[in-house]
């Protein structure tokens, strides 16, 4: 019942299809303490974008069917990723306990999700309700700024786009 409730109350107040902070401005940095494969560590947005561009996606709560399923696409597509020089990270309002789980069993132990207290949600205008993410997708480039950003609650086009848009920026490079 619950989930229920949650996902009509995201409905109602789901953004359009674009999020709040756009192409161009500069990314909010932050650090957080995430998980990959269940094992804990620091993420660093200015030491993740010194590798690469850096796909940012905000989700409303793991082990959602939504939030699983996004999960996984990311998850099948890490190889592309990383081919293309990036780096992909998942931000929720979970508790790292959780999230401890959430990257072996939805992330498959191929992207790290970090855990909020909603400052990151905030930062990035991709707050939904009660501080929960709304599903948003970034793409920041190496030099800080937002190449790239999605809003729409449902999961299905947030990897594709965002591979598309680090396309674009990779193909751009090679001019």
């Amino acid at each position: 019942m619950k989930r229920i409730v949650y996902a009509l109350l995201a409905a109602l107040f789901a953004a359009p299809a674009s999020a709040a902070l756009k192409n161009g401005a500069p990314a909010p940095v932050f650090t957080t303490q995430a998980s990959l494969g269940g094992k804990e560590f620091t993420f660093s947005l200015t030491e993740a974008l010194k590798a690469g561009p850096v796909v940012l996606y905000f989700y409303p709560k793991a082990f959602t069917s939504g939030c699983t399923e996004e999960a996984h696409m990311f998850a099948e597509a890490m190889d592309q990723f990383k081919a293309l020089g990036a780096t992909v990270i998942g931000i929720s309002k979970d508790k790292i306990e959780t999230l401890n789980r959430f990257s072996v069993e939805a992330c498959q132990n191929k992207f790290p999700v970090g855990a909020d207290d909603g400052t990151i949600i905030k930062s990035y205008d991709a707050a939904l309700l009660f501080s929960y993410a709304n599903r948003t997708s970034f793409v920041i480039a190496p030099d800080g700024n937002i190449i790239y950003s999605y809003t729409a609650l449902s999961p299905d086009q947030h990897v594709a786009n965002t591979m598309d848009a680090v396309k674009r920026w990779r193909a751009g490079q090679k001019g």
